[in-house]
């Protein structure tokens, strides 16, 4: 009998909670200055990465939440504006 190869686990993508947190450990790092040009271009590229990943879950969540109400019988959901503070 051969062995069929077993499909290595797909990575644990992180919750939007902690890709927000490392987004805005990366903001911080750049505006440091401290970092070369060559880590500065390194994280940048992971910052936008990371952002539009976060936007896309958010929209997506949107979708969803948009869904669950039409399902209700609820209206069209309304923007969200938060309150002046």
């Amino acid at each position: 009998m051969v062995k069929q190869p077993v499909p290595a686990p797909e990575p644990v993508q992180p919750g939007i909670e902690e890709s927000l947190d490392t987004l805005e450990g990366i903001v911080k790092r750049l505006e440091s200055g401290e970092e070369t040009l060559d880590g500065a271009v390194q994280l940048f590229e992971e910052g936008m990465r990371l952002s539009a990943d976060c936007r896309k879950r958010l929209e997506e969540a949107e979708a969803r939440v948009e869904i669950l109400m039409k399902q209700a019988g609820s209206e069209v959901a309304q923007p969200f504006s938060p309150e002046e503070e």
